[in-house]
Order: C-alpha cells, then structure tokens, then sequence
C-alpha cells in the first residue's frame, strides 16, 4: 500500500512538473477617435499611379528583395515599409492584394505632401498565356483624391 501511494505521488508530480503552459497577455489600446469632416480637408483631383508585376516561375524577380507596399494604417500600427511609417491612412478600402499595395505606394509617392487617400479605386488587368504558371503580368491601376487637413 506504501508502494502504490508513493507511485502516485511520484505521477502526480510527474505530470505536473511535465505539463506544458501556455500564458497570454493582452493590452488592448485606448479607443481614441477624432471627429474629421470633409470641410477639413483640401482634396486633389482624380490621381492614378499603376504598377506592373511580372512574375516568372511565381516568383516576382524585381521585388524578391525589395518590397514598397503602400498600406492600410491600422490603429497606427507602423508596417515596414516607408508609406506606412508615415502614417498615410487609407479611408475606404481593404487592401488584401500586394499589387493594388503596390500600386497604392506609386500613387502615394507621386503626389508627396498629401495625408490622407480617400476610396481608392483599382483597375486589374492580367496576362498570363496558357495556364499562366511560367510567366504572368499584372498592371493594377490605383485611382483616387488626396487629401490635406487644412490649417
């Protein structure tokens, strides 16, 4: 009886010295907004800026080591790329695709001195012969107004 007590201790012990433990720690961020209106910007005409994507073998040759994406500035979140870094915010669009991210940073980088883009819009066109598995090319065309905070 002695015997089967300390085996279970020396399980009990075992299994809990050898259990795995996975923490989690949250912080949620303050929930500031700021009340914009449309009167407190200066808005530009229609600006378009495109990008061109060749990829061979599904590798995008020309970007394998660089990378300009422009993005969608969430909660202030600062993404690697320069567009981001300057908190440029988007207002109006979900980018999920790189080439419209792309085509985002051309634009963006074209018409410097602006803060805000407003509903982008994306124009696509590809080629990609036969199956497009060996070679394909996408032009995506970004279109929108820019927008500064008056003073």
């Amino acid at each position: 009886m002695k015997n089967v007590f300390k085996v279970l201790i020396l399980t009990v012990l075992v299994a809990t010295l050898a259990s795995c433990t996975s923490l989690n720690n949250v912080v949620r961020e303050p929930n500031t907004r700021v009340l914009l209106n449309m009167s407190d910007f200066s808005l530009s005409k229609q600006v378009s800026a495109e990008a061109k994507t060749v990829k061979v073998l599904g590798i995008d040759w020309s970007r394998i080591f660089k990378v300009n994406t422009g993005e969608v500035n969430k909660d202030g979140e600062a993404g690697a790329s320069a567009v981001s870094a300057a908190s440029i915010p988007v207002i109006g669009s979900f980018i999920g695709d790189k080439n419209k991210s792309y085509a985002l940073h051309e634009l963006i980088t074209s018409n410097p001195g602006y803060d805000v883009v407003f509903y982008p819009q994306f124009e696509t066109k590809k080629f990609a012969p036969g199956l497009g598995l060996f070679y394909n090319v996408t032009t995506v065309k970004a279109t929108a107004r820019l927008g500064k905070l008056t003073e």
